[in-house]
């Protein structure tokens, strides 16, 4: 690991962003929120964007997660690490 990567074994941490002109708070590890930086980076958006567009796949199934659940989903499916959407 890294002297910048986040520790492995540590608790949520609480932020605050606004989706869909609302503001939420999210709980996620430090290493799942240095994930969702890298991705946002890498798809040229902030943070709240692709929350926002993580959410939208959210709310559009018939029995949704809450928001950090699928934000954790949503991260290992784009790293490949589970089964194709």
């Amino acid at each position: 690991m890294s002297k910048d990567s986040p520790p492995l074994y540590a608790g949520p941490v609480k932020r605050s962003m606004t989706i869909a002109g609302h503001t939420t708070s999210i709980s996620l590890e430090p290493v799942f929120w240095r994930a969702l930086e890298l991705r946002a980076q890498a798809q040229g958006l902030p943070y709240s964007a692709l929350v926002a567009r993580i959410d939208a796949e959210r709310i559009a199934v018939a029995d949704p997660p809450n928001l950090a659940s699928a934000i954790r989903c949503w991260l290992l499916a784009e790293a490949g690490d589970s089964p194709p959407r």
